[in-house]
C-alpha cells in the first residue's frame, strides 16, 4: 500500500477556515497549525472531534541491559508490564484522565508471564517474537526473519486498532536499556557518532554514560554499511519491540491515520519508518520533547516541533498521552468557533 499525503485540498480549506474564524489573525498560534494538520489527516472540514485515541505499549528486553547501560535491572521490564495490566503505571493514570485506550504487548520480554491467567497471557504475548533481543555491540538484535515478523506484527496491531475506530494512534514503550538501541537507530539514520545521540535514559551516572556511549559506538562499527539500510538497521541495532513499533507507525501512515509520537523510542521508530517509506512522517505529530538528545535530533530531521516540553523522560507513551488534550483543543477550536462572517452586528447599548 502506497503512503499518500494528508489531503492537500482539505488542508487548504482548513487554512481558509482558520483565517475566517472570529479570532484575531494568528491568535491561535500553533494550535491553529495543529488543527489544520488534523483536519487534513481526517479529510473533511470542519474536523470531527477526536474521541477515539488508542495507545499500544510495545514491551521488550534488550541484551545491552546486561552490560551496564541502565540504572535498573532487566527484571523491571516484566514488573512494569504487570503494572500496565493492572492500570497503575504513570501512563495509565494519564490515559484514564484523558480517555485514551491502552493496550500492552510483549514482543520480546525475557520471561513467559506464567503467573497470568490464560486469556490475559495470550492477549499479551500473541505477537511475541523472542525472549530479549541481542546485545547490539556483540551481535545482531534480531535475525532477518525475526525482523520481518516484528514489522508484520506491528502492522497487524495497527490494523486492529484502526478497525476498533482509532482516530489517533500513539505508540508507547517499555524495556530496560531501550534508549541504547533507539539512540543507535537514530545515529544510523542521521549518520551521527554515538557521542551526539547518547543520553542518560533512566538517569545513569558518568561511568554508565561512558559505557553506554562505548556500546553504541561499537554497535555502529559492527553494523557498518548495513546501517545505511533501514530494515538492516532494525536487525543489527534495534529490537523486537522497536521493529514492531516501526511496523505499527508505517501501517498507520499507509491507512491515513495520524499518530502522536512520544519520546525517543517512538521517534527513533518514526525516523526509521520514514526511511523505509519516505512520506510516512507526514502523518506524525510530536507529542513532547524528551530529555534524550537523539529524540530532538530525529525530530529536527523529520521537521516536527513538539507540542509539549516538560522535561519528561518516563517513556511508556506518557508524553504523547499528556498532549492529547492539546490535539482535542486544536480540533475543537477549528470546528466550533464562529466564523467572522457569521457575527451579527451588535445592537447599541
Amino acid at each position: 500500500m502506497t503512503i499518500q499525503t494528508p489531503n492537500e485540498d482539505v488542508r487548504r480549506a482548513a487554512t481558509e477556515r482558520l483565517g475566517a474564524l472570529a479570532t484575531p489573525p494568528g491568535a491561535l498560534g500553533r494550535l491553529g497549525e495543529l488543527a489544520v494538520w488534523m483536519t487534513a489527516c481526517q479529510g473533511e472540514v470542519p474536523p470531527r472531534p477526536v474521541e477515539n485515541v488508542r495507545l499500544v505499549i510495545f514491551a521488550g528486553d534488550h541484551g545491552v541491559a546486561q552490560h551496564g547501560v541502565s540504572a535498573f535491572p532487566p527484571a523491571i521490564t516484566g514488573a512494569m508490564v504487570r503494572t500496565f495490566l493492572s492500570g497503575r503505571a504513570g501512563v495509565s493514570a494519564l490515559a484514564k484522565a484523558h480517555g485514551v485506550q491502552v493496550r500492552v504487548l510483549d514482543l520480546g520480554v525475557d520471561e513467559e508471564f506464567e503467573d497470568l491467567d490464560a486469556a490475559t497471557r495470550e492477549a499479551l504475548t500473541r505477537h511475541k517474537i523472542r525472549r530479549a533481543s541481542g546485545a547490539i555491540h556483540l551481535e545482531d538484535a534480531l535475525t532477518a526473519e525475526e525482523t520481518a515478523r516484528a514489522l508484520a506484527a506491528g502492522a497487524a496491531v495497527a490494523r486492529e486498532e484502526i478497525a476498533a475506530g482509532a482516530q489517533l494512534l500513539i505508540s508507547g514503550d517499555m524495556g530496560i536499556g531501550n534508549t541504547t538501541p533507539a539512540a543507535a537507530m537514530v545515529a544510523a539514520g542521521l549518520g551521527l557518532p554515538a557521542s551526539e545521540v547518547t543520553g542518560r535514559g533512566t538517569g545513569i551516572g558518568e561511568d554508565a554514560m561512558r559505557t553506554k556511549t562505548d556500546v553504541i559506538t561499537t554497535a555502529l562499527a559492527r553494523a557498518g554499511e548495513r546501517a545505511d539500510d533501514p530494515i538492516e538497521t532494525l536487525a543489527a541495532l534495534g529490537s523486537a519491540d522497536l521493529a514492531a513499533t516501526t511496523g505499527y507507525l508505517l501501517e498507520a501512515a499507509r491507512n491515513g491515520v495520524p499518530v502522536l509520537l512520544d519520546g525517543l523510542m517512538s521517534v527513533a521508530c518514526a525516523l526509521t519508518a520514514d526511511r523505509i517509506e519516505p512520506g510516512a512522517a507526514k502523518w506524525y505529530a510530536a507529542g513532547h520533547r524528551s530529555t534524550e538528545p537523539a529524540q530532538s535530533l530525529a525530530l529536527e530531521k523529520l521537521g516536527l516541533e513538539p507540542l509539549l516540553d516538560l522535561d519528561l523522560r518516563l517513556g511508556e507513551g506518557s508524553g504523547a498521552v499528556a498532549a492529547v488534550p492539546v490535539v482535542r483543543s486544536a480540533v475543537a477550536l477549528l470546528r466550533d468557533v464562529a466564523l467572522l462572517s457569521e457575527l451579527a452586528p451588535g445592537e447599541p447599548a
